[in-house]
C-alpha cells in the first residue's frame, strides 16, 4: 500500500496504538488511547473512523472493543515536522539561512520528500504570489527543470528565490515583478524548488 498521509492527531493516535499493542499484546480501546492523549473519548472516535477510512486501521469485529488492527501492508506517512531555515531574499540575495525553527506542516508535503520552510523577504515575486513575509515550502534539491521556483545559492553564497532557466553554460534567474531585471550567472548551487506559499492573514 502507497504510504498515506496522515493528520498530526491521526499520527499521535496511532503511535499510543502501535505502543500499546506492542507493550500489551491486544490493541488499546478508544478510552485508553483518550486518556493517554488527554482528549475525550468522541475527539479518538472521529479520528479513528477516519483512519479507518483511509486504510490504516481495521476492525475484526464490530462492537468488540479491542478489535481494531493496523491493517497489513499499510505505511502511513510520517513526515518530520519542517525547520524554517531563515529568510530568502526575493529581491537583493541575503544570507539564506539564520536560526532555525520549527513548523508542522507535514500534511502539506509530499510523502518522503525532504522539506523546509523559508521566510521570504522582498517583493521581487510578487507576480506569482509570492508576497514580503510569506513562508514557501521548499523541496531539498539539488536540480530543477526550466521554469521551477528555486532557493539558488550564488557564488558570493548569498541565496535568493527565482524563476531558473538554463541558458547554455550559464543560468538566468528570473524575478517575478515587472520592475525587475533578470539575473544571469556563470555559476549557482540549487538549494531546493518551491512547492508552495503560506501567508499569515
Amino acid at each position: 500500500m502507497n504510504s498515506v498521509p496522515l493528520t498530526r492527531r491521526q499520527r499521535d493516535i496511532l503511535d499510543v496504538f502501535e505502543r500499546y499493542t506492542r507493550e500489551n499484546g491486544i490493541s488499546p480501546t478508544l478510552e485508553e488511547i483518550a486518556t493517554a492523549l488527554g482528549v475525550n473519548k468522541v475527539t479518538v472516535f472521529g479520528h479513528v473512523a477516519e483512519l479507518e477510512r483511509k486504510g490504516v486501521l481495521t476492525r475484526a469485529a464490530r462492537g468488540v472493543s479491542r478489535s481494531l488492527q493496523l491493517r497489513e501492508g499499510a505505511s502511513p506517512s510520517r513526515s518530520a515536522p519542517l525547520r524554517i531555515l531563515g529568510s530568502i531574499a526575493a529581491g537583493a540575495p541575503i544570507e539564506a539561512l539564520e536560526e532555525p525553527e520549527v513548523l508542522d506542516l507535514s500534511e502539506l508535503t509530499p510523502p518522503g520528500a525532504e522539506c523546509y520552510a523559508l521566510r521570504v523577504r522582498g517583493d521581487s515575486m510578487i507576480d506569482d504570489g509570492i508576497h514580503d513575509g510569506d513562508l514557501v515550502l521548499v523541496e531539498r534539491r539539488t536540480t530543477a527543470h526550466n521554469g521551477e521556483i528555486v532557493v539558488a545559492v550564488l557564488p558570493d553564497e548569498n541565496a535568493t528565490l527565482k524563476r531558473f532557466y538554463r541558458d547554455g553554460t550559464r543560468y538566468r534567474l528570473v524575478p517575478a515583478n515587472a520592475s525587475l531585471e533578470p539575473r544571469v550567472v556563470e555559476s549557482l548551487e540549487i538549494r531546493g524548488v518551491v512547492l508552495g506559499v503560506l501567508r499569515r492573514y
